[in-house]
């Protein structure tokens, strides 16, 4: 073999390497940033923690991975971005290996936040690393690849591995699962290392700037993320912070502007048609992701009655579609030239589709019945992740595409938590509203009432219990099935409701995405005649 052949080989596997890392590095994200989607009441019991302790659990992490996202763009400012993502990758093992000796709350709380702000840096480097070192034509592959980490993982595998650990081992051990990973992530960071990337200079670190916008996103984070069990705003607590985040996101925005240009965040990319229209869908599209991930498990554990097991596993044949779509999607655009906005409708309409079948699910479902919708919309999530992507990001150039990531990856986040606390909100009124409802057309004054309670009084007493017991848990029974036919009807109303979001913003993005691109034309004009003036003059 020749040296340049020697030499090729060597920086194609380097490469592979890196790419391999950067993956797993998502990983540890994934696996971290789920733990309470499963393992909520085994840690709850675990810790002796009440509701409100167990809630900081929850939002010191989201607060502290919303921070990440906008303090990493600062960071690649001044550290290369491939040892950006592998000290952050370490700090995510080390922050979760204490995690698992430990019961203490308090102790749990920061490693939590530790756990966000390596998550968040970790998820924006990474991707700005990729598009820093490969070709601009093999970024579908690419970003279809950081997609397996950075969205499948969390919406499918993850849950599935979590299920399994909860019903066989305890809680504690999704967090050691993490440690491996990361160790494994960051060998191969290093290992796959290619030439450190130019650092531009840094802009100066606005310190205020940069605590306004941590207010802004920890209101946010603990109003989206509590506000449904205080009722929104009839608790003073939510009213209060509701008030505090809002005044502390104008005063950063009054901030950015008289700044300029030293302020905290680089706002450039907005500049860009395409990624304006992106990072208005990535609020759409998060909501869509992270509501319905929320939704299949819950009616899968609370309604059919599914183990931990059962509720992940029954995830995982959409996780492999969805990674499937990522790479059709890939190869579509890498290889025939498809431009990526035109995969956008066909993941919308997919996943609508997936959860109007979904909406048709009863107390009688199980995995068979809900498998299909499950297919469906792993596949349409992949052709609408990976092409607003590519919209958001191609036409970034480096400096302005670190801040670009980092706020496309904001966006996504809030638009998960808006849709995810709209669904608790919308569910838990649905309940209340449909047990009103049931509940009327349920009286002993009707014959078939009556009838139904006598045959369930007497299946109990031909079971050896006593008459009065027996009438009086046909009762409780009763009001079971009750309950559980308002909650069956809540989720389906839910699963509706997703399907709608997507009909509601359709018109709202078409006239986003035209005021956009009207916007940029003038701007433009202005950008080719200065640089025509440019070439005239140099000539």
């Amino acid at each position: 073999m020749s040296p340049a052949a020697a030499g090729q080989r060597g920086r194609a596997l380097a490469d592979t390497v890196l790419v391999l890392g950067i993956v797993f590095a998502a990983l540890t994200e994934a696996i971290a940033g789920t733990v309470l989607s499963l393992g909520r009441a085994d840690i709850i019991g675990d810790t002796y923690a009440t509701p409100d302790e167990f809630a900081w659990l929850d939002v010191g992490y989201t607060t502290a991975k919303l921070i990440g996202f906008v303090a990493a763009p600062l960071l690649l400012e001044r550290i290369d971005a491939r040892r950006l993502v592998a000290a952050a990758t370490l700090v995510m093992g080390i922050a979760c290996a204490p995690a698992v000796a430990t019961a203490r709350l308090d102790l749990l709380v920061a490693l939590r936040v530790l756990q966000g702000l390596a998550g968040g840096t970790l998820l924006v480097a990474g991707q700005v690393l990729l598009f820093a070192a490969f070709a601009p034509s093999r970024q579908p592959l690419l970003q279809a690849l950081f997609a397996l980490g950075s969205v499948v993982a969390p919406a499918t595998i993850a849950p599935a591995l979590q299920g399994w650990l909860l019903d066989h081992k305890t809680w504690s051990w999704i967090f050691f699962s993490v440690v491996p990973v990361a160790l494994l992530a960051s060998r191969l960071l290093i290992a796959g290392s290619r030439p450190p990337q130019p650092i531009a200079a840094g802009r100066r670190l606005d310190r205020l700037g940069l605590l306004l916008v941590a207010v802004a996103l920890f209101c946010v984070s603990y109003v989206l993320g509590q506000g449904s069990r205080w009722d929104w705003f009839g608790q003073p607590r939510i009213v209060w912070l509701t008030m505090i985040g809002g005044a502390a996101a104008l005063l950063f925005a009054g901030r950015q502007v008289s700044e300029a240009p030293r302020a905290l965040l680089d706002l450039s990319c907005f500049r860009s048609a395409d990624f304006g229209f992106a990072f208005t869908v990535s609020f759409v599209a998060g909501a869509a992701l992270f509501g319905s991930a929320y939704l299949i498990p819950s009616f899968a554990v609370a309604v059919l009655a599914f183990t931990p097991t059962d509720a992940g596993v029954l995830l995982l044949p959409s996780g492999a579609l969805f990674a499937g779509s990522l790479f059709i999607a890939a190869l579509v655009m890498q290889v025939w030239r498809v431009p990526p906005i035109a995969t956008v409708p066909f993941g919308i309409l997919m996943v609508m589709g997936a959860m109007w079948m979904l909406s048709g699910s009863t107390g009688e479902s199980g995995a068979a019945d809900m498998t299909p919708a499950l297919l469906l919309r792993g596949f349409g999530l992949g052709f609408l992740f990976l092409s607003i992507t590519l919209v958001a990001f191609g036409d970034l150039d480096g400096h302005v595409r670190a801040y670009g990531i980092g706020l496309f990856d904001l966006g996504r986040q809030i638009g998960g938590l808006i849709g995810v606390a709209g669904l608790q909100t919308l569910i838990e009124h649905q309940v209340t509203g449909n047990l009103v409802v049931i509940g009327s057309h349920v009286s002993t004054s009707l014959v078939a009432v009556n009838d139904r309670l006598a045959a369930i009084a007497a299946l109990l007493a031909a079971r050896g219990m006593e008459t009065a017991a027996a009438s009086r848990a046909a009762v409780g029974l009763l009001n079971k099935a009750v309950v559980a036919q308002a909650t069956v009807i809540a989720f389906d109303t839910a699963f509706v409701s997703v399907a709608l979001l997507f009909i509601v913003a359709a018109p709202l993005l078409i006239v986003v995405k035209i005021a956009l691109t009207v916007a940029a034309k003038p701007r433009t004009s202005r950008v080719c005649k200065s640089r025509l003036k440019e070439i005239v003059y140099a000539d």
